[in-house]
């Protein structure tokens, strides 16, 4: 797959920091691709050399294979979302969708407004002031504003953080189906690890500036190539050089033999969740291991002696000193 935009090692220095070290990847085009990371990794940085807010210290942005790091903003062809929605307060939906229209001079208005804004479900809600609207809704005004304009690439800087846990699970949907429908290239950053593996076709994960690695969702979460990986994407059980997740690991009154990995342990307690139970254990050597287990799989209480187990194929293999 051809990439929209490529990443050629490139750095970024702040005074007394060094933001972003030598990261190189590519986004393919028409996905929904995920830059995440923790606070301070350079995820934000990143964004911003691509949108032209930044200048790179050192290597390449290519969009459509042209250079683009000496452009500036309104002259790539990139929009973005901000994380503030960064909405004009004093003008309605429909005069801040059609402002990034005028920008480029655009002469003809009604066509391409009224399609964002059906597409998006804002029909009826154009002379609303972004006072007036919900948080999802304002998202949707600033998701239009940007999709009017058609970017080769969209930008989306952390866009569900302001969002309740409920409504961001229903925007989630929202979205992928958005970028599905219109095909253009989104670039989001993230530091939720659940809305990268949940959206995006693609991830590249970060850490203290650099690029930890670049896969799939799923390659990322069953395959890491470092422990930061794999305890940033989720949570795992180490046993010295091997991880297993907790959703992997099983509790049973028996060791349950064919060959699974099984240790004894004692309950330390059992967390309900609605959905599942989480059981601490701790072994006799005292690495504490969790297990994720459906709510009927097993019932047991603190103090009480059980067997921990799991699939030697569900292992994860990291030394330690890659942490």
């Amino acid at each position: 797959m051809d990439a929209v935009l490529e990443l050629s090692g490139v750095s970024k220095q702040y005074p007394g920091h060094l933001a972003v070290d030598n990261v190189s990847f590519p986004v393919p085009r028409g996905s929904l691709f995920a830059l995440v990371g923790p606070s301070g990794c350079g995820k934000t940085s990143i964004l911003r050399m691509i949108a032209g807010f930044e200048q790179p210290t050192a290597g390449e942005l290519s969009l459509n294979g042209q250079r683009i790091e000496h452009l500036r903003p309104y002259e790539r062809n990139v929009s973005t979302v901000f994380q503030s929605y960064a909405l004009f307060p004093h003008l309605n939906v429909r005069q801040n969708i059609e402002f990034g229209l005028k920008r480029k001079g655009a002469k003809e208005f009604d066509g391409p407004v009224a399609k964002v804004m059906n597409l998006l479900r804002l029909a009826g809600k154009e002379s609303r002031l972004p006072h007036q609207m919900s948080g999802g809704e304002r998202q949707r005004v600033a998701l239009a504003r940007s999709l009017v304009i058609e970017p080769e690439l969209l930008l989306l800087d952390e866009p569900l953080s302001a969002l309740d846990p409920q409504l961001r699970k229903q925007v989630r949907l929202e979205l992928k189906s958005l970028q599905r429908s219109v095909g253009i290239t989104f670039l989001m950053v993230t530091h939720d690890q659940e809305e990268a593996l949940s959206l995006s076709d693609g991830i590249a994960v970060m850490n203290r500036g650099k690029l930890e690695q670049v896969g799939t969702p799923r390659e990322i979460y069953l395959k890491p190539a470092s422990r930061f990986v794999a305890g940033f994407l989720g949570s795992v059980n180490w046993l010295g050089d091997v991880g297993v997740r907790p959703e992997l690991t099983r509790v049973g009154h028996q060791p349950p033999g064919n060959g699974a990995r099984s240790h004894p342990a004692r309950v330390r307690a059992a967390t309900f969740l609605g959905n599942c139970v989480h059981v601490h254990t701790e072994l006799s050597h005292g690495a504490h291991i969790t297990a994720e287990v459906p709510c009927d799989h097993i019932e047991v209480a603190a103090g009480q002696d059980v067997h921990v187990w799991w699939e030697p194929e569900d292992e994860i293999h990291l030394p330690e000193s890659r942490a």
